[in-house]
Order: structure tokens, then sequence, then C-alpha cells
């Protein structure tokens, strides 16, 4: 009896044992499967966003020895009406974020309610999003500029051709409007996606009581949507903040003067034309501060959404 026992303690141990190796081994295994991404998000991430720390806080020209100056290239911004200038220019769009939004999401109820011809809309719609905004900003370099298509149309009707690249009252106008036909098609897709999950029930009770397409798209179908609202807004921000430098560098190169400059866009004219890395590198720690609010917010409002 006694060594029977014995034995089924010794049998457990050795199970004991082999689960132990197993989950060792299993661990090793997960922690080398790991190690690349790892050593690329620190090479590729994590050292220069030090480095760009530190450049920030010198007086680089990548010419000459760089002298620490502390926070002196901040408290330049702080007076740059460039910097002003880009600002002002991103907070216009921001303020543009209810037509960003609404209007795919309006075309997108319109094609999930049936309106014929939906499938094919949704093809149309969506294939500005494979285009590269380099791609798009020569179509539209072609399209706006003084002698281009748009300006020949309104020829046609007898209206004065508008130089929409060129004036100030109308640049900023131009690329908004350029690169909303550019990001239209995926915030269409996201909401046709969070359409989908809407109780068909819900709407069939609004149809019963009467209700019209407006009432149920107004009370019914936005509030319930409201996540999704939330989530293309903080994506279509950082869409402005980080996704238009090829639009603006091929439509508008920044101007007329600074009505079409925007952080990366400037960024990028500190550091490759004005030969200023430790100011650039100052304007980019902003912008990515300016970034990380927006990512901590968007994981805020997708946790709530989780739990509700």
């Amino acid at each position: 009896m006694t060594k029977a026992i014995g034995i089924q303690i010794m049998a457990k141990d050795q199970t004991a044992t082999r689960h132990r190796h197993r989950l060792g081994a299993e661990r090793r295994f997960a922690y080398f499967c790991i190690l690349p991404p790892i050593i690329l998000v620190l090479v590729f991430r994590i050292v220069p966003l030090i480095w760009g720390f530190f450049l920030s806080l010198t007086d680089s020209t990548g010419f000459n020895d760089a002298s620490f100056i502390g926070l002196e290239n901040y408290r330049e911004m702080a007076v740059d009406p460039n910097v002003h200038a880009a600002a002002r220019n991103t907070g216009i769009l921001i303020l543009s974020l209810p037509v960003w939004i609404m209007l795919p999401m309006l075309f997108a109820t319109l094609i999930h309610v049936g309106v014929p011809g939906g499938k094919l809309y949704r093809s149309v719609y969506f294939f500005p999003a494979v285009l590269s905004s380099v791609i798009v900003g020569s179509i539209f370099n072609i399209v706006l500029r003084y002698d281009g298509g748009l300006n020949a149309l309104l020829g046609i009707f007898g209206i004065e051709g508008v130089d929409w690249l060129g004036s100030g009252s109308t640049a900023l106008l131009s690329l908004f409007s350029v690169q909303l036909w550019a990001t239209f098609g995926m915030s269409l897709l996201i909401f046709l996606a969070g359409l989908s999950t809407l109780s068909s029930e819900m709407l069939e009770a609004a149809r019963l009581d009467g209700a019209k397409l407006w009432q149920t798209w107004v009370y019914v179908i936005i509030p319930a949507m409201m996540p999704i609202i939330e989530f293309v807004a903080v994506v279509t921000t950082i869409g402005v903040l980080t996704n238009m430098f090829g639009l603006i560098y091929v439509l508008t190169a920044g101007g007329p003067g600074t009505a079409t400059t925007l952080p990366e866009f400037l960024i990028w004219l500190e550091q490759g034309q004005m030969n200023r890395p430790g100011y650039a590198a100052s304007l980019s720690m902003v912008l990515f501060a300016l970034m990380g609010g927006i990512a901590y917010l968007q994981i805020r409002i997708m946790n709530r959404n989780a739990n509700v």
C-alpha cells in the first residue's frame, strides 16, 4: 500500500516536472517570437525618439557642432508666425470634422438601406483610398490649376476661372476638399461596418412608427452609431496631422505663403530647407505629444465603448 502511494506521488512529481518544462519551453518560444518586433521598435522608434528629444534641446544645423540651448527652441515656437499659421490651418481643418464625418455616414446610410446601385457606389467611393497621396495630388493638380479641368468646365457655363491653388482664400478649401475625396471611401466602409451591426428590429420599429428616413437617421442611427462616429473623428484628426504631407507637397508646397502649411510640412521645411534639425526636432516633439494625447483619447473611447 505504502509502495503504491509512493509510486503515485513519484508519477505526479514527474508529470508536474514535465508540465513545468513544457511551460518553460513555450515561454522561451514566445519570447523568441516577440524579440524581433521588440528590437525593431527599439531601434527604429524608441532610440530615434530619445535622440530627437535631445536634439530638440540643441541649436543643431546639421553642419556644425551643436550646443545645448535647453528650451530655447520651444520658446521660439511660441512666437514663430509659421507655427501659428500651421496651428491655425490645423484648427480650421479640425473644426470641419462634422463634414468629414457626417457626409460619408450619410452616404453609408443610403447604401445600407438599399439605394439602387449601392454595390457600385461602394466600389467607386472606396477607389480613392487605394491611391497614394502623391497620385491624388498629381491628379488634382491637373484639375485645380488655373488652366485646369475645373476652370475649363466653369468656362463652358460662362463662369470666370478661379485660382484654386494659388489664392489664399481658396487654397486651404481646395486642400480640404481633395483630402476629403481621398479619405471618403475608408470612412464610408467603417460606417457601413457599423451599420451592419444595428438591430434590424430597431430600424423596423422606427419605420412602423412613421419615421421618415431623415428622422430615422437623426434620432435612431446617429445615437446608435456614436461609438463609430467617435472612432472616425479620432482617426480623421490623426490623418489631418500626419498624412497630408504628400498632398501638400504636390498641390501647394504649403502656399501661397503659409495658407496651407500644416505641422508635418513645417517640420520638413525646417529640417530639409532651412537646415535646422534642432528646431525641427522640437516641432516633432510637440506633434508627438499631441498625437500621444489623441491616441490616449482613442484608447479611452474604445475602452468606454467596450464596457457599454
